[in-house]
């Protein structure tokens, strides 16, 4: 099972975490966080509060809120993919 052991913001919706495999890389969170629990997270204040829960080991905010670490990892993933050329 995945977990994510670091995090850190970096600026906008962009945060850094280190997973427990070794791993780390950048997640931008633009435009993923939808549903009630996130509209919090719209203030930028409030998105900078995030943390490791050492229970949960993955990221969470004061709200309650939280993304599965297996999620971040795939946007991670995804978000690192250089884009398609264009033909």
């Amino acid at each position: 099972m995945l977990h994510i052991t670091s995090v850190k913001y970096l600026t906008g919706y962009k945060i850094w975490i280190g997973f427990d495999d070794g791993t780390s890389g950048e997640v931008n969170l633009d435009g993923v966080l939808s549903g009630p629990i996130f509209e919090p997270l719209k203030d930028m204040a409030f998105f900078k509060e995030l943390a490791v829960d050492p229970e949960l080991e993955t990221i969470v905010w004061p709200n309650g809120a939280d993304l599965a670490p297996e999620f971040l990892k795939d946007l991670c993933n995804q978000q690192l993919k250089p884009a398609s050329p264009v033909s």
